[in-house]
């Protein structure tokens, strides 16, 4: 598997904007898509991460370079202080509990 983690910075108040979002990217057909998980910063409730796995770093590449993902990528940015940190690699260990 292949994905990434982003480091991002929320604008105050649009979290619940940030998770409809979400939602709705999760009714889209990504091919290779397998996860997102995003955990909110004890220490900054504006500051989240966010974690994104494929089932292969063609899968995770197509994705990023597709029109459909640029145009989403836009939406999500304007809710954003700033451009997120992102974390690109290799999952070398994954194990879903069940």
């Amino acid at each position: 598997m292949y994905g990434t983690i982003a480091r991002m910075q929320i604008v105050p108040g649009a979290e619940e904007a940030l998770r409809q979002m979400s939602e709705q990217e999760m009714e889209t057909e990504v091919p290779g898509f397998q996860f997102q998980y995003v955990f909110r910063s004890d220490a900054d409730p504006t500051e989240l991460f966010m974690v994104v796995g494929f089932e292969s770093k063609d899968a995770y590449q197509a994705n990023a370079a597709s029109l459909g993902q640029h145009e989403r990528y836009e939406q999500f940015r304007a809710l954003l202080t700033a451009d997120p940190e992102w974390h690109d690699g290799e999952i070398v260990d994954a194990r879903p509990r069940g």
